[in-house]
């Protein structure tokens, strides 16, 4: 051993261990840029419809440039090891390059068989949603996989694709590229081929490091990749491992609130300048404090907020008029003691979201609230269960899937709700993995009201996938809404069957809603969707119509007018409307956000904003407005909608994580 060590340490044997490094890089940056091309052509669908051939070249171009950071780590994952049983173990070193290359070959062809129907559900390349879900139902979630996006078809074909890719990179390796024989060159020649090889090395190194540049300065990473003017071009850009490190990154700023960079004083000023008070204190409560402005000496008996899953606002807009998924809905917004805005935002991206959002008041800032022990200590202030329960109502929470979703019961409870009825106390009925069907949901809420006065939260689950409620044979017209449909949207099967469920719920929603009013004409009904963003007619549809949810009253003392005719919000303002509506004038009560009666211009959320003519992403400096209705934008207050937007996402990262006092002290205490 002693004869043969010495030799491999010769720079032919250097030189050789290196190419084959070199080759596994180029290897993978081939195999990841291929994969970005076929999943652009294939979900050509998704492109804008100004999209050109020079858009699509320069999302290739920059996700390879992107790619070759990704490339020389997964490269790095083989190399050294390899590298070094190349000196030491020489026997397993090709073990190791084909061994360690198929474990990573055949994760990124599970990855890339997945990435298709999940940009489906979420038009994004992999997203946070990988990490929030880990608290989801797991068995759900499979049986959604296998029913509604042929999970065994997409493993069987991750594993020929893996299989595939393996064993071409077995025959790249084979493949000997001859080396120059320059064994007997002249040494200023054997220092130029050497120095030159060396050169390749570390410019293949740099464009690793800074994702197809040179240097920091024009690096290429997940934060500026996207330059196209096509949402969808600019998510394909992200190769499946750089979106994960995305999600990562994001998630990981979310459980350490570093999205968030407020200064006590920034968060004492806005929390004013969002109640009309003096910033004269440090206690966040002071500005939280409301009094009911109208109210009423007469009560509704009942009190319902059901927030409807996937209940988007567009099936309701006139564009879509003439496509029959939401009669009845509209049938019930055009009843007298019915009122409805249309500029209204969910709390967030998922479900979860609307729900913290309705039993705690906090907007979506970067925190888990079901999952922090602070949510399970005492209700929030701002809680809605616990104020409505002073006024006389009997709290309870239905949800039509089981109660250890997300912590729901546990959580729910913890926030001062009395009752919680889950899929568990429903008995053997109809439904899918993810919760009941909408209408024995409904029909077990009704069972259990009694002349109790009560405020009740109902979160159903039948719009959801895997969408396998049989609609047709609860009288879902497919034909008719297949030939409503635009031409270019008729075959596709999976958007009829999504459509019927919407059908479905809305249908099951407003049965509901006429059976409490013949049963308790003095009760309260606030209808919203948990959050849109599921599926479009459209392919590449805009912002209002992606993100917008339905806010609808009906019920006691409601009538046309009873919203003001510009009020717009989002899921925080739920409670303060309902106060306006329940409550004597004059009651005291703790919210963060206003009421769409008296004072709600405007609503905000984890990533938009809106008012009643404009919406717009919240994080772009300035706002950058997009027009609801009509071809010209309106202006807005640039400088109070920032306010709003950071006075809401500041005070609702502090309050619930650090408490009411504004302490620096107590930031640098959690800190350590």
């Amino acid at each position: 051993m002693s004869m043969n060590f010495p030799s491999r340490l010769s720079w032919e044997n250097f030189h050789r261990v290196i190419i084959e490094g070199l080759k596994v890089y180029a290897f993978y940056l081939a195999v990841l840029s291929l994969f970005r091309l076929f999943f652009i052509l294939w979900l050509h669908d998704y492109w804008g419809p100004n999209t050109a051939h020079a858009d699509i070249l320069l999302a290739l171009w920059r996700g390879s440039r992107l790619s070759m950071q990704t490339a020389g780590a997964l490269t790095l994952m083989s190399f050294l090891p390899a590298f070094v049983a190349h000196y030491l173990l020489p026997k397993i070193e090709q073990y190791l390059w084909l061994g360690l290359n198929g474990i990573i070959l055949f994760a990124l062809s599970v990855l890339y068989m997945a990435s298709f129907p999940y940009y489906r559900i979420y038009r994004m390349n992999f997203n946070q949603m990988i990490f929030t879900g880990m608290n989801e139902d797991w068995s759900a979630l499979f049986w959604t996989m296998v029913d509604q996006y042929a999970l065994p078809a997409r493993f069987t074909g991750a594993i020929v694709l893996a299989f595939s890719l393996w064993y071409l990179l077995r025959r790249l390796l084979k493949w000997q590229i001859p080396l120059l024989p320059i064994a007997h060159w002249p040494l200023w020649g054997r220092l130029i081929v050497r120095t030159g090889f060396v050169g390749l090395v570390y410019i293949a190194v740099l464009l690793g490091i800074f994702g197809g540049s040179l240097g920091w300065q024009t690096a290429v990473d997940w934060e500026n990749a996207g330059v196209t003017k096509d949402e969808f071009l600019n998510e394909a850009i992200l190769d499946n491992p750089q979106a994960i490190y995305r999600a990562y990154n994001l998630n990981s700023r979310m459980l350490a609130c570093n999205g968030l960079d407020f200064t006590m004083e920034d968060i004492r000023q806005l929390a004013a300048n969002l109640s009309g008070k003096p910033a004269d204190t440090d206690n966040l409560d002071v500005y939280l404090q409301k009094n009911v402005q109208q109210g009423t000496d007469n009560s509704p008996r009942h009190v319902f907020v059901i927030l409807s899953e996937s209940l988007a606002n567009w099936p309701l807009l006139d564009k879509y008029k003439d496509i029959p998924i939401a009669e009845d809905l509209r049938a019930l917004v055009a009843e007298a003691d019915t009122d409805y805005c249309p500029t209204f935002l969910p709390n967030g991206a998922s479900t979860v979201s609307a729900v913290t959002g309705m039993v705690t008041g906090w907007a979506d800032a970067n925190l888990y609230l079901t999952t922090m022990p602070e949510s399970f200590a005492a209700p929030y202030p701002t809680a809605s269960a616990p104020q409505m329960e002073k006024l006389g109502y009997e709290t309870n929470f239905f949800y039509a899937g089981p109660a250890t979703w997300e912590r729901i019961g546990a959580f729910t409870q913890a926030q001062g709700f009395r009752h919680f009825y889950s899929r568990g106390d429903f008995g053997d009925v109809p439904g899918s993995v993810w919760g009941c069907e909408d209408e024995y949901f409904y029909a077990n809420v009704l069972e259990r009201l009694t002349d109790v006065p009560s405020f009740n939260v109902l979160l159903n689950a039948s719009n959801h996938s895997p969408y396998d409620v049989d609609v047709e044979a609860k009288g879902f017209d497919k034909k008719k809404v297949r030939a409503a449909l635009p031409a270019e949207y008729q075959q596709d099967e999976e958007l009829l069957r999504e459509l019927g469920h919407y059908w479905y719920a809305q249908r099951e929603l407003t049965k509901f809603v006429k059976a409490v009013k013949e049963k308790y004409p003095d009760s309260l009904i606030l209808i919203v969707g948990d959050h849109g963003d599921r599926y479009n007619l459209e392919k590449q549809p805009d912002m209002y119509a992606r993100y917008g949810i339905p806010f609808i009253l009906t019920g006691q003392h409601i009538h046309k007018g009873t919203l003001l005719p510009d009020s717009a919000g989002s899921q925080i303002d739920m409670f303060p409307t309902l106060m306006e509506l329940v409550a004597p004038r004059g009651t005291s009560y703790m919210a963060l956000g206003q009421s769409l009666t008296t004072t709600s211009t405007k609503g905000v959320n984890y990533g938009f904003w809106i008012t009643r003519r404009a919406i717009g992403k919240a994080d772009t400096v300035p706002l950058v407005p997009e027009a609801i209705a009509g071809d010209e934008a309106p202006a807005i207050d640039d400088q109070a909608m920032q306010d709003y937007i950071n006075a809401v996402r500041a005070i609702s990262w502090w309050r619930p994580k650090y408490g009411p006092i504004l302490d620096q002290k107590i930031l640098d205490e959690k800190g350590r």
